[in-house]
């Protein structure tokens, strides 16, 4: 394994801990700043804006700047913003050090991603790219139960001062260990906003969005629900995030092969399991080890669907997948930020600590019924098209003139 994965890796494992710490501290952060839990629910979503503004923009504003200077200017960004959530005087500049801290997201794995398949042969690619995500899903494991822990005892503003550490470790890392790469001759804003433009790739980021919100209107809230739902002490946060982030990794590893062998199918499963755990979880909170349980399982099938996206939307943008790759990560964090704010909306209106659980049902459903009717209009279009080729009087069987399932993505 090329030593520059590592350093990619490393990034990751910042990002992720900064993304999903906040659940855990939220109650943390209230009581400090004199606010509310669901009010600064907010903070989770500010991240979350953060990535959807500036995945595109940063992405479109370094399309020409050399990848490795691309990935360091893009972590030194990061930390910067978690630096400034550490030393945020109120609730305002938090939200502000937040927005700073997620601009360079979903740029820094857009590009990573580019990076790190052109580090192997092509036959490793795939396996390269999953080993800077590797970083993000041990960030669940790891990083944020450790995090969770260390900001209960000390503070949350030093979780941040731990995460600023972490990404000056990252960008020493990158500097030594990242080679540099040219850049594609015909790489462009406006190729890369064509691809962009497909309809199947929006409606893949419109399924992120939906489904995605699913899962983050629970986790926004988790380390609440675990002490006045479950009727766990505040020690047993860290548990629960760790239980969530090994369900994560377990889904995560489960989607790959799953992907290869039917991405639409393994997306429709995924979504679909997904609202069946959230109906579920409410009842399963009064058990305390099912509700455990329950937490790992919405891990897993809640991280299932990401693997089917990003390939679908890298597919879907054939050779321009940069801009596609990172709007991908922004229809993530909007879920993110729609998901947190919608469960935040229900325990504020008094449905109480579980109700988050009914919202995200539904969006899960209502991304499930987008990916089914993207994969109807993609199957059409196939049709049409192998019906034009026999209308032509073209010799070959519709089999030999249908798009192979990794061209179209089914």
């Amino acid at each position: 394994m090329p030593l520059a994965l590592l350093a990619l890796a490393v990034s990751a494992f910042g990002i992720g801990t900064t993304e999903f710490v906040m659940m855990g501290l939220l109650p943390n952060v209230a009581d400090d700043l004199g606010t509310s839990v669901p009010t600064a629910g907010h903070l989770v979503s500010a991240y979350a804006i953060g990535v959807v503004i500036g995945a595109p923009l940063l992405t479109a504003l370094g399309s020409r700047v050399p990848r490795k200077r691309m990935l360091l200017l893009l972590m030194a960004l990061f930390t910067v913003g978690n630096l400034a959530s550490a030393l945020a005087p109120g609730f305002a500049t938090l939200i502000m050090g937040r927005v700073l801290a997620g601009l360079p997201h979903g740029a820094f794995f857009g590009v990573g991603a580019v990076v790190a398949a052109r580090l192997v042969r092509e036959h490793r690619q795939a396996r390269a790219v999953a080993t800077m995500f590797l970083g993000l899903t041990v960030a669940n494991i790891v990083g944020v139960p450790a995090a969770t822990a260390l900001g209960q005892h000390l503070g949350w503003r030093a979780t941040f001062l731990v995460v600023t550490g972490i990404g000056l470790v990252a960008m020493a890392a990158l500097a030594r260990l990242v080679p540099d790469t040219p850049l594609d001759a015909h790489q462009s804003v406006g190729r890369e906003l064509r691809a962009l433009g497909n309809k199947q790739v929006l409606l893949g980021l419109l399924t992120a969005v939906f489904g995605f919100a699913g899962v983050f209107a629970v986790y926004s809230y988790l380390a609440s629900m675990t002490t006045e739902a479950i009727g766990l002490g505040e020690s047993s946060v860290t548990l629960v995030l760790a239980l969530f982030g090994i369900g994560m990794t377990l889904g995560a590893l489960a989607a790959g092969p799953l992907t290869d062998r039917a991405l639409r199918p393994t997306l429709y499963g995924s979504l679909a399991a997904l609202a069946l755990v959230l109906v579920a979880f409410p009842f399963t909170v009064h058990v305390p080890w099912l509700a455990l349980t329950t937490v790992a399982v919405l891990g897993a099938v809640g991280f299932m669907t990401t693997t089917p996206l990003q390939m679908l939307v890298m597919r879907k943008a054939q050779d321009a997948p940069t801009l596609a790759s990172a709007s991908n990560h922004s229809a993530f964090n909007l879920a993110n930020a729609g998901g947190a704010w919608l469960g935040g909306a229900a325990i504020a209106a008094g449905w109480g600590w579980t109700s988050p659980a009914f919202v995200g049902a539904v969006l899960a459903v209502v991304g499930l019924a987008v990916a089914a009717t993207a994969g109807l209009l993609d199957r059409e279009r196939t049709a049409k098209g192998v019906s034009r080729v026999v209308a032509a009087g073209n010799p070959r069987t519709p089999e030999q003139v249908r798009p192979s399932s990794r061209a179209s993505g089914s």
